[in-house]
């Protein structure tokens, strides 16, 4: 089979491209469907994109890699794309925006927009053997046992992470890139839950709150979740891809109202309430609980010193907690690292030291926070690659 364009990897990104680039495209996946994260991304409405994004909201290596297909290709220019396809959204919080109805219109439209470019995707497809040719590339495909060889031109390498590897993500855009002599940065989990020993929140599962969570001196403003494993919620989700193994988080647990003049103002209006009893009012009554037997708060707020006060509202603020480690692979939702953006040319994607590969989307060291921002880099380096193939 001869190709102008081989795109391996059926997501985001890789439909993306194939809706977009010239010549004859082909494009390959082991998965039985096309764009299975989408459609399991946003609780099945997908956040496809994000009001607010831009590449400082993206962890890389090269923190300045993103901004050139950011610009080219916008959060507006794919709400456009949403708008022209008659696809109803809403924006839920923090700029992320959603379909009204279902992930799986966001699927049907790339999968017509890659019909209506002449693309050909074939599913339940392995693709091995990549070698390098004097006219581009070449792989064997393999389709319920048929083998086939595949020259193409270009090749575009879409296949994202090792995230939720129960959908079928593996390493296989590493393993290309090594094969050429492309560097990868090393990959970790991002995006994932907080492991703590066994039993350390048992009790307050199910119990969530707005916090305030620092990993690293990078500080997120959201929810956070106790579970049976430990911490979860998109404030300690976005300070997971942050935080390294061995180090210390900081939970803020009223990142709103100032505890130590709230109980001071409370101690003066009701100063025969409980300690603990006041807390509930501000935290949940059970996370209250807990911590009542971590440190001392028992007594009523008339017994209570500015000092005593003070060191109360400190521990709320400041709650000091290091994690065994993440969830991993099995829950992240994407992949830290990847391809080395220094081997890459931002404009186009392209693999310096050999023209005519690319690699976009997750399989890149250009990873983004919670709340569309992965889905606008796989839209935007998607056609950063497309539109270089489309000369």
């Amino acid at each position: 089979m001869q190709v102008d364009v081989a795109i391996i990897g059926a997501g985001a990104a890789g439909m993306m491209c194939a809706a977009h680039a010239g010549g004859r495209i082909l494009i390959v996946d082991h998965a039985r469907a096309p764009g299975e994260k989408i459609r399991i991304s946003g609780g099945g409405r997908c956040n496809f994109t994000n009001l607010h994004c831009s590449a400082q909201s993206f962890i890389s290596r090269n923190p300045h890699f993103a901004k050139s297909a950011l610009a080219r290709y916008t959060q507006w220019d794919f709400i456009d794309l949403i708008d022209q396809h008659r696809i109803a959204w809403h924006e839920k919080t923090l700029g992320q925006l959603f379909c009204d109805g279902s992930a799986k219109q966001v699927v049907a439209m790339l999968q017509e927009m890659m019909r209506a470019n002449g693309a050909e995707l074939r599913l339940q497809t392995s693709a091995r053997d990549f070698a390098k040719t004097p006219q581009g590339f070449e792989f064997t495909i393999e389709t319920e046992g048929r083998s086939t060889q595949v020259s193409t031109r270009a090749l575009v390498v879409a296949s994202g992470g090792k995230s939720i590897p129960k959908m079928g993500a593996t390493g296989l855009a590493y393993e290309i890139a090594q094969r050429f002599g492309i560097a990868v940065v090393e990959t970790r989990p991002a995006l994932v839950p907080f492991t703590f020993p066994e039993g350390r929140f048992a009790a307050l599962a199910g119990v969530s709150a707005p916090s305030r969570v620092t990993a690293a001196g990078t500080s997120f403003d959201e929810g956070l979740l106790f579970t049976h494993r430990g911490l979860s919620g998109p404030a300690i989700l976005q300070a997971s891809s942050y935080w390294r193994e061995g180090e210390t988080i900081t939970v803020d647990l009223s990142p709103e109202k100032d505890l130590f003049d709230h109980l001071r103002d409370r101690r003066g209006l009701s100063g025969k309430r409980n300690l603990t009893t006041e807390l509930a009012e501000v935290l949940p009554a059970r996370l209250v609980d807990h911590l009542a037997g971590i440190c001392d708060l028992g007594g009523n707020l008339a017994d209570q010193s500015d000092e005593k006060l003070r060191s109360i509202a400190g521990m709320f603020h400041g709650w000091q907690l290091q994690p065994s480690g993440t969830e991993g692979y099995r829950t992240a939702e994407v992949t830290l690292g990847g391809i080395d953006t220094e081997a890459l040319v931002a404009r186009t994607m392209e693999a310096k030291s050999l023209p005519g590969l690319y690699f976009i989307g997750e399989a890149v060291d250009v990873t983004g926070w919670l709340g569309g921002y992965n889905f606008q880099w796989a839209w935007s380096s998607a056609m950063a690659a497309a539109r270089a193939l489309d000369r």
